[in-house]
């Protein structure tokens, strides 16, 4: 488990994951994590992984480490977590050296995750983007579509960004209208999941339909259809809470 308390700059080694462009390193205990007594100099402190210090290097040569995704498929929660944290974190330094107010140079701080530009005051943060992922359900079908960038035959559960200003439940309704023309009644919080590509955090939701007609958008959605759970298509993988949110409605209404 990952305690997010940043380790004070005289601890200089630990567990670390050792990251890429596109994939992580894999430890010869086939763990993500490998114990050094000395981090690398350019080493992120994370926090503590199972009551030892834990950081992250973002290195040049790892082409060929398994890639985000596979780590994700087969880790566990806890894993998953420390993963995502690194991923986001990593990627915030790097997009963020520069203030977005003065154009100034910014500097890590120590004890927190924090950009600070000591010319203008301005403390940034990593940017964390909510959105909603719901599966809209009519008695035992669910509703699932398919957006252009899914791979061949992929369908999953219908999701977007929360707007400025809306609140949580209003994004489920106004997503559901926009891309697929179907007016919801209830709406039920199912679970959350970090989703580190780039740094969204999910937040699932059952949603009932009002009626079953469908209007799909043609932008977002190239596709849509009602789908019973004895017949379902190619469905997004297992660790996705859009697979979850299928999976969790299916044993509801199984037939026994």
């Amino acid at each position: 488990m990952l305690h997010r308390e940043i380790p004070p700059m005289d601890i200089v080694g630990g567990w670390l994951l050792r990251m890429g462009e596109s994939g992580v390193a894999r430890a010869e205990s086939g763990s993500m994590l490998v114990y050094c007594e000395r981090w690398p100099e350019q080493a992120l402190r994370l926090g503590y992984w199972h009551g030892e210090p834990v950081a992250v290097v973002v290195e040049t040569d790892g082409e060929d480490w398994p890639p985000f995704r596979d780590w994700l498929a087969q880790a566990s929660a806890s894993e998953s977590e420390l993963l995502a944290t690194a991923l986001q974190v990593t990627r915030w330094e790097r997009d963020h050296r520069f203030c977005g107010r003065c154009g100034h140079a910014t500097r890590r701080l120590s004890h927190e995750f924090a950009m600070q530009c000591d010319n203008c005051g301005l403390r940034g943060y990593p940017r964390i983007s909510p959105c909603i992922i719901t599966l809209v359900t009519h008695g035992r079908d669910m509703l699932l579509a398919r957006s252009p960038r899914f791979p061949p035959q992929r369908y999953s559960t219908l999701a977007g960004f929360i707007e400025p200003g809306e609140s949580v439940e209003a994004a489920v309704r106004r997503e559901v209208m926009e891309e697929v023309g179907v007016e919801v009644g209830r709406v039920s919080f199912f679970k959350s999941q970090s989703w580190p590509f780039p740094h969204s955090l999910m937040m699932g939701f059952f949603a009932e339909a009002a009626s079953r007609r469908i209007r799909i958008d043609g932008e977002e959605i190239v596709d849509a259809a009602w789908f019973t759970p004895e017949k379902l298509p190619q469905l997004p993988p297992t660790y996705s809470i859009s697979r979850q949110l299928i999976e969790t409605h299916r044993g509801a209404v199984a037939i026994r």
